[in-house]
């Protein structure tokens, strides 16, 4: 089946470079004006020289998307094979290669197999997927993947409602575009997991 949606790297880099889309139903990228928007908000210095980790990752591109713009490192977790070659692709014709790996694997069960920490977590899971809040609490109580400090973005539908807290991962912007909703999430330093203090920019 040949791919489907493709699109462009929006920033960095590689810049313009075309990305492999869908080769498999059910995959729905992140939309070039999503990741954007995700990466307009986000710091420009967050991205340079960091782990990224992209879980559910369908066609790599948000992960692609942190490389392009100054990451060292980037783990892709996809559980289709076909999309694993898609993002394996993609990384080919951005360049990155040797700075990333594709993981052909369920995300649940990839979580503690993975050689954190990360400072940036980028997922943007099944637009139906049920859960998402459980899985959340797993990925918070995982122990090393998330760097201290470190930020989690998360890619939902609106009808899906998030709680502004999972574990040390405290919400601190939640933007909405048309159906889909896009959350940010910073590791909390244990003072402010205490109670004792609040996070910079806590909503």
């Amino acid at each position: 089946m040949p791919a489907i949606g493709n699109m462009r790297v929006v920033g960095g880099t590689a810049k313009g470079r075309r990305l492999q889309g869908a080769v498999i139903p059910g995959v729905r990228p992140t939309s070039e004006r999503a990741r954007a928007a995700i990466f307009n908000i986000l710091p420009p210095e967050l991205c340079q020289g960091a782990r990224v980790l992209d879980l559910f990752a369908g066609t790599g591109s948000l992960g692609i998307e942190a490389l392009s713009r100054g990451a060292a490192w980037a783990d892709f977790v996809e559980r289709n094979r076909r999309q694993c070659q898609v993002i394996q692709a993609n990384l080919k014709a951005t360049g990155f290669s040797g700075q990333a790996a594709a993981h052909c694997a369920e995300v649940n069960r990839s979580l503690k197999s993975l050689a954190g920490p990360y400072r940036l977590v980028l997922l943007d899971p099944p637009y139906k997927m049920e859960k998402l809040g459980e899985f959340l609490e797993s990925l918070a109580a995982t122990p090393g993947l998330v760097d201290a400090e470190g930020t989690v973005v998360v890619g939902h539908s609106r009808h899906v409602a998030l709680e502004p807290a999972y574990g040390p991962l405290r919400l601190y912007s939640h933007r909405r575009y048309g159906d889909n909703v896009v959350d940010f999430f910073q590791k909390a330093p244990e003072e402010v997991v205490n109670g004792n203090r609040a996070l910079p920019g806590e909503l």
